[in-house]
């Protein structure tokens, strides 16, 4: 049968306490005390032995003291604390059973004429605070039990002084009694309070712990500033809401720092000086982008005594991502609505461009001529939008990707050579493969349209020069890269913002509809793309463009390297 758990705080099992719980550290300043009794009994002896002989202290008492010393070197030194069952202990034999051993001994004999039994006070006392409280009984009926004995055995001697010898051990062995359930009962406390204040401590971490993941992946902002607006915390959400990325993360923010943040400190002083809670809009100046226009909300920190030392919380929500997702919702609105309308308009279109054709065999005027011709294009540019349009709704209904891999460089050529041919503008592209044995699962069809949806948008804006155009790929980090860069002006910051929305475009003539199925076609396939602001891949230090790269998502078994790379000038 296990033994059973002790009256103290601790388990019996020795691997739940730790270096800092209250049993330790009573553990070793006990075993330290030990200690310091050993060295003054050792140092007493001798120097009675030394300087008063008449005190007939023999050799091997000293020895004795010695050896009880080094005992309680060897535990202190060795032994590690362990929480006692209601059971026989092993570590009494080396701590109390030693004492009362020595003790007994010094008490028994005598040795210089002292008299011993306070010390045995200690050993009764270890007990019952490092112990279960039958050990502290048992310790005190030990030690009331040798007084007794020694009680008798100097009776023997002296028969007069029977009566008193007694009744001093008999009171000594009461009081011992009563000290060991005092300071069991004592202990058992201490060992529930610091039960309680370590679930309580794990508690509190845990929930510490949940609250801060909350708020930091909270995607509103959160300020805690005080009177002085000073911030004395802030998530992620609200350093990039405040600082747009140019400060440290760990760094310390000051609401009077920046002068677009004094409308947030005024705000924050409303509250504390009104002592409720605030809502209002502000702009702040956002670098190279305008005004940020965000919805603030105050709420104020109870205070129980003093007024000063409430804080005021802030919540931050950029209204330009709820204008975002507004948007969002009405354009999938519009979308369902705009491929009902497209498959109605597709039939009524088909039959004007076969009756323009028809019509255009029997025609013979210059003027009527040119007029069916624009009748042809324009008829084809509502195709084409009608197609668009359609290509959305089938790829928002399409499942997720298969398993079919796709050789990422011969894909890339063949599709960038194909669109280089029917467009007339081989001289204006430059290909560089550079992931020769990558593969990624992709859709070789759907790779093809992103490519020639990208293409179609860097030519419209590209240079006439012979580089104005680049497509590159690589193999990075297990991941496959396409780039296709082009030489066209920078992008208004407006633009940049939406890009990848549905029905946006900086064109009156153009859907809109090109890089938002660029995107619904690379998430389907587990693929990232993005824009940014870049030198040409193949001349660094050439001019600045426009660029559009895609992240594959890795291939099981992909290669861990790309190999040589081969460029190829289309």
């Amino acid at each position: 049968m296990p033994a059973a758990p002790s009256d103290f705080s601790l388990p019996a099992d020795p691997a739940a306490l730790t270096l800092d719980s209250a049993f330790a550290r009573l553990w070793r300043w006990f075993m330290t005390a030990r200690v310091a009794i050993a060295v003054v009994l050792t140092l007493l002896l001798t120097t009675l032995f030394a300087l008063v002989p008449a005190l007939n202290v023999s050799r091997w008492l000293i020895g004795l003291c010695l050896a009880y010393l080094a005992a309680t070197l060897a535990v202190r030194v060795f032994a590690q604390p362990a929480a006692p069952g209601r059971t026989f202990d092993p570590q009494w034999v080396s701590t109390i059973g030693v004492d009362l051993v020595a003790f007994s001994t010094l008490q028994y004999l005598q040795a210089a004429g002292i008299n011993y039994s306070p010390l045995f006070a200690f050993p009764v006392l270890m007990g019952s605070v490092l112990g279960s409280g039958l050990l502290a009984l048992a310790s005190a009926a030990g030690v009331a039990l040798l007084l007794l004995s020694d009680a008798w055995v100097q009776s023997l001697h002296t028969p007069a002084d029977t009566a008193s010898r007694f009744l001093q051990a008999g009171l000594t062995g009461s009081g011992l009694f009563a000290l060991a359930l005092l300071a069991n009962q004592l202990a058992a406390r201490l060992a529930r309070e610091e039960r309680t204040a370590r679930r309580s401590q794990r508690a509190a971490r845990v929930q510490a712990q949940v609250n801060e993941l909350v708020i930091e992946s909270l995607s509103d902002g959160i300020l805690v500033v005080d009177a002085r607006g000073r911030v004395q915390a802030a998530n992620p959400a609200a350093r990039n809401l405040l600082v747009f990325g140019r400060m440290q993360a760990n760094a310390l923010l000051d609401l009077t720092g920046q002068p677009e943040w004094l409308p947030l400190m005024d705000l924050a002083q409303s509250t504390l000086d009104r002592r409720e809670a605030q809502l209002a809009e502000i702009a702040l100046e956002e670098d190279g982008a305008g005004l940020r226009r965000i919805h603030v909300r105050t709420r104020l920190t109870p205070s129980n005594d003093n007024p000063a030392e409430s804080l005021c919380v802030m919540f931050l929500q950029d209204l330009r991502e709820l204008e975002a997702r507004l948007r969002t919702e009405k354009l999938a609105a519009m979308g369902r609505m705009s491929a009902a309308v497209a498959h109605e308009i597709r039939n009524p279109l088909a039959a004007i461009a076969q009756a323009n054709e028809l019509m255009e065999e029997d025609l013979q005027e210059p003027a009527l001529r040119q007029l069916s011709s624009l009748v042809r294009k324009n008829a084809q540019r509502l195709a084409r939008i009608v197609d668009e349009i359609l290509d959305i709704s089938r790829v928002q209904h399409q499942g997720p990707a298969g398993p079919a891999l796709l050789e990422v460089d011969p894909a890339v050529a063949l599709a960038c050579t194909d669109w280089a041919t029917q467009n007339g503008i081989i001289g204006r592209m430059q290909l560089t493969l550079g992931a020769p044995r990558a593969q990624a699962p992709f859709d070789v069809d759907h790779l093809r349209r992103v490519l020639v949806n990208l293409l179609d948008n860097a030519s419209r804006y590209a240079s006439e020069q012979p580089d104005a155009i680049r497509v590159s790929t690589q193999f990075v980090a297990g991941q496959a890269m396409l780039q296709v860069w082009s030489d066209g002006p920078l992008l208004e910051p407006a633009v940049r913002r939406h890009l990848f929305e549905p029905f946006f475009s900086s064109e009156s003539r153009s859907s809109g509809l090109g890089l938002y199925i660029c995107r619904e076609l690379c998430e389907r396939h587990g693929a990232a793309i993005a824009y940014r602001r870049s030198r040409g891949p193949a001349d660094p230090g050439a001019r600045e463009g426009n660029e559009f790269f895609i992240t594959f998502r890795p291939a099981a078994g992909a290669l861990a390297s790309a190999g040589s790379f081969d460029t190829i000038a289309a």
